[in-house]
């Protein structure tokens, strides 16, 4: 039939199907998220569905997802404290963090796809620059990247038992945001572990956002990368926004992507023409979003 397509259960014209797509774009920025093409029904059988599983996720949440969480958080970051003390900060890492993000990846659970882990090198340090839609970004970014890094977090989570002491074991980075200096000074005392693989983590966004739309970069961690000549690498991360919207507890199971750029190499750029680099990586990112969103 011309001009007709299956939504659900009903058939909708071409004109209604762009209605459709309208109201579904008008709820992304509201936290809700429904993907709608001709022969595909959406996301969760739609935005019904959406809230019926939203009731039932609920008891799962409290009872189950949540004590774990705080369990595992406190039991890994002991691990990470003593493997980092002991042995080495890479392996603090990787058993305290990544394994930590992936464990608690599966119990949400999320499903992540990654594209592009043909353009990482284990063996050379990047400044990995990504967009910020939730704090599920951590589990993605740590438990799928799978190379060795340190976040750059605000020094608020130094407080939280078990996760503020594994971070600083394993050589996260701790910035005051509200003492512009003292968060340089941090920065700088961090860029000789910047070696042999390790890299470093930056949200240029600042902060997490609301709507699907990015926001604009700061120059922190493009200066960083001029100052240690370490090549930039663009991760674009989707749809963690609807697993957990900021600043709500409204967690639910679901999907996410992971598209990994190519590098960046900095050499040609300086403090003269930053806003050329920071625009060409925040191009590569938003490229992803919109081939794969």
């Amino acid at each position: 039939m011309s001009g007709v397509h299956r939504c659900s259960r009903s058939f909708l014209t071409d004109s209604q199907l762009t209605v459709r797509i309208k109201q579904d774009e008008a709820l992304t920025d509201l936290g809700y998220r429904r993907q709608i093409s001709p022969n595909r029904t959406w996301l969760f059988g739609g935005f019904f569905l959406r809230k019926i599983l939203f009731i039932f996720y609920q008891p799962y949440k409290w009872l189950i997802y949540l004590p774990f969480l705080i369990v595992s958080t406190l039991v890994f970051g002991t691990i990470a404290t003593i493997l980092s003390t002991l042995i080495n900060q890479k392996i603090g890492s990787f058993i305290g963090g990544a394994v930590w993000a992936r464990l608690n990846g599966y119990m949400t659970p999320i499903f992540v796809k990654v594209i592009g882990k043909e353009n990482i090198d284990k063996n050379q340090s990047y400044v990995i620059v990504a967009n910020h839609q939730s704090h599920f970004d951590i589990f993605v970014l740590y438990g799928w990247l799978g190379i060795d890094f340190k976040w750059v977090l605000k020094q608020e989570l130094r407080k939280i038992p078990g996760l503020g002491i594994g971070c600083e074991k394993v050589g996260h980075i701790f910035i005051d945001r509200s003492n512009p200096e003292k968060a340089i000074a941090s920065i700088n005392a961090t860029k000789q572990k910047i070696v042999n693989g390790t890299s470093v983590v930056f949200f240029p966004e600042g902060t997490r956002r609301t709507s699907r739309k990015m926001g604009n970069f700061k120059k922190g961690a493009f200066i960083f990368a001029l100052e240690t000549g370490v090549p930039i690498l663009p991760v674009t991360i989707i749809n963690t926004g609807n697993i957990l919207p900021p600043h709500t507890v409204n967690l639910l199971p679901g999907w996410a992507k992971m598209i990994i750029h190519k590098k960046i190499d900095v050499t040609e750029y300086t403090a003269q023409n930053i806003d050329e680099l920071m625009s060409k990586a925040r191009n590569a990112i938003l490229s992803g979003l919109d081939e794969y969103s």
